[in-house]
């Protein structure tokens, strides 16, 4: 099994990637409201010589991001990666998400979990 993490900064796609989701067999995804590190130095990001020409790069329009949590069966991965490609499209361009993996070792509560 393993987790897919999707931080969303396109807020307004989630509906549609939980669609897409439904659409291959994903039932369930956990999501909170997340904030990155260059939104929170915002205010204090000219006082930071690296960081002042990053304030020109923040989209004000989306302040913060959605963060998904997603355990799949290894087979369910790919699948649930190319509905995210679908949905957002180009997560090479900046200012629209990142997505991972994590293996997952154990897992309790899941509803495939209780099975008779």
């Amino acid at each position: 099994m393993q987790m897919l993490v999707i931080v969303l900064n396109k807020v307004d796609k989630v509906e549609s990637l939980f669609k897409e989701f439904i659409n291959i067999g994903v039932r369930g995804a956990t999501i909170i409201d997340s904030k990155g590190m260059a939104r929170v130095l915002h205010e204090d990001i000219d006082k930071i010589p690296l960081f002042g020409s990053i304030k020109m790069l923040i989209n004000d329009q989306y302040p913060y991001n959605k963060t998904i949590f997603v355990v799949l069966e290894d087979e369910q991965v790919q699948p649930a990666i190319d509905a995210v490609k679908r949905v957002v499209e180009d997560l090479s361009k900046p200012d629209v998400g990142i997505l991972f993996t994590i293996p997952v070792n154990c897992v309790e509560g899941l509803a495939s979990n209780h099975r008779n």
